[in-house]
């Protein structure tokens, strides 16, 4: 599978200072609650929608700390329908840290509702184009033909067209972690289509049942690891850290390496304690 850079599908650096804390309104210094705004930006997005028959759930915007004794803090949001951002800066208190997430997260909100977001037959050509190239020039390290990869990336991208990169993105997510998990694979290997695999999965949101069930055959791999006393969850556990915190401190969408290590994390509790019990989140 070929997935594009992460940062085509965010909204560019150069707006960050848009959305700062402090903005100037008929003459007078004003202080936005970027918490509330995000809130009711997905409030008023699902009205527009007709989406308030649920009591205002399909709104919901989710935030997560990760447990800390001391700063700098971190914190997380989950946006209705599953994109996620984190705290860029570095933050000394807890509710700091979730300010700073909900301005990136905010940024993103807004930039992704302009028309020039919505993935159209000219960005289809450009980002197949790009993925081409960028498959191209790191083919030795792939040692596989990239034909029926980005065949399947061209073929999701039509059959989303008229979405936003936002919505996409979290399509994407869907597919980078069976990619990951070697889902794909074993689909391939049991002759199952590309349209048939990727009907099934853009109909099905990633819940528990998906999680746990990843999680499972991560834990079945370390166990089948254990004879040779290397841990295989330790060493994805830390490459998904380090994937998380880069894309956090970039200001990136960063779900598919939070869902990594969150489901690399329920593996560990699944596997042998003895390997993994020391095995926390970090960030």
């Amino acid at each position: 599978m070929v997935y594009p850079e992460a940062s085509r599908w965010g909204a560019p650096d150069t707006l960050a200072p848009l959305y700062d804390d402090v903005y100037r309104a008929d003459g007078v210094l004003s202080t936005v609650n970027v918490v509330e705004a995000l809130q009711e930006f997905w409030q008023m997005k699902a009205s527009r929608n007709g989406s308030t028959a649920s009591g205002g759930s399909g709104a919901l915007v989710i935030y997560e700390s990760v447990p800390a004794a001391h700063p700098p803090y971190v914190c997380y949001v989950t946006l209705p329908g599953g994109a996620c951002f984190g705290s860029f800066q570095n933050c000394p208190t807890k509710a700091e840290a979730r300010r700073s997430a909900a301005k990136i997260a905010l940024m993103n909100s807004v930039f992704n509702e302009h028309e020039s977001r919505r993935i159209s037959e000219h960005f289809i050509e450009k980002a197949v184009a790009e993925a081409r190239a960028s498959f191209a020039g790191d083919a030795a390290a792939h040692h596989q033909d990239p034909s029926a990869g980005i065949a399947a990336f061209r073929f999701m991208l039509e059959a989303n067209k008229g979405r936003t990169m936002l919505e996409f993105q979290e399509l994407m997510t869907v597919f980078q972690l069976l990619h990951w998990n070697g889902s794909l694979r074993a689909m391939r290997e049991r002759q199952c289509s590309r349209q048939e695999v990727v009907a099934h999965y853009s109909a099905r949101a990633l819940d528990d049942a998906m999680r746990e069930q990843m999680a499972r055959e991560w834990a079945s791999r370390e166990r089948e690891a254990a004879a040779t006393g290397r841990g295989v969850i330790r060493n994805e556990l830390a490459r998904a850290e380090r994937e998380l915190r880069a894309a956090r401190v970039a200001a990136r969408e960063l779900r598919f390496p939070k869902e990594k290590r969150d489901i690399l994390l329920l593996a560990a509790r699944l596997a042998p304690p003895n390997s993994n019990s020391d095995l926390t989140a970090r960030n």
